[in-house]
């Protein structure tokens, strides 16, 4: 049932790669100011879950999925729907760092200067802002100019989370976010994650639990494709319902 205080709904998501199931039957739902972390095994459809949810598994073309995904209501797989548009409101994190080969300055301003804003001193407001936002602007607001590549992996990092708040996203995807960058850095990002939900809906995949139940206030735990459970971080850690949820968070398999 879709329940308006909902930002994103997923109901009866199934995708299959050709002839292989991916995803089964996933029934998932975040809230505006919702930090969501997906948890699991490696291969169990964490990543490939978040890539529906701002279409990047469009580019492959085996993929095919079936159910739905609403982004306020509307289906992000309908015609109607631009997905250039769409991936400026469901904005992604990836991995490793991937800053563009250019200053830190162009890094963040590239998205709004390829949708026609030319204004220097918007531009300039807006790389500011979305540095700030992202708790690395005191760090780098003397090298803006600087090559983004200069700047160490945790920075690196953090000027790819300003690239995406400079989108103005209302969902940001969060692949791994920290599994590149030393525990500092992570801790950095972490507490990222603390502001940034003031004002965006969050959902971050991680292999570590222990940053799951600091971030997240949801935990979906997925198995060999199935959302197996979805809840509350803290009964998700300490009172499982699934027994399969109970044996992973415990260390028994993954």
């Amino acid at each position: 049932m879709n329940n308006e205080n909902n930002k994103l709904d997923v109901r009866s998501l199934d995708l299959f790669y050709g002839d292989f199931q991916a995803l089964k039957n996933v029934n998932f739902s975040i809230k505006t100011q919702d930090v969501s972390a997906c948890i699991g095994p490696s291969g169990c459809g964490k990543s490939t879950f978040i890539r529906v949810l701002n279409r990047m598994n469009d580019l492959i073309p085996s993929c095919h999925i079936t159910g739905e995904v609403l982004l306020d209501g509307k289906d992000i797989n309908s015609a109607s729907m631009d997905v250039t548009e769409l991936r400026s409101r469901v904005g992604m994190v990836f991995q490793k760092p991937n800053p563009f080969n250019m200053s830190v300055f162009d890094n963040v301003a590239y998205g709004k200067r390829m949708q026609g804003l030319r204004d220097k001193r918007q531009l300039a407001e807006l790389v500011e802002t979305s540095l700030k936002k992202a708790a690395i602007w005191d760090e780098v607001k003397d090298r803006l100019k600087k090559p983004a590549q200069a700047l160490s992996g945790g920075q690196q990092q953090r000027l790819c989370i300003a690239r995406t708040i400079a989108m103005e996203p209302e969902i940001i995807l969060m692949d791994e976010p920290t599994s590149a960058l030393d525990p500092i850095a992570t801790g950095r990002i972490e507490e990222l994650i603390g502001e940034l939900k003031k004002d965006y809906s969050i959902i971050i995949v991680t292999h570590a639990m222990h940053q799951a139940s600091r971030v997240s206030n949801r935990t979906a735990f997925f198995l060999l494709g199935e959302l197996i459970e979805y809840g509350d971080t803290r009964e998700i850690f300490t009172n499982p319902k699934d027994k399969r949820t109970e044996d992973y968070i415990s260390g028994r398999f993954g």
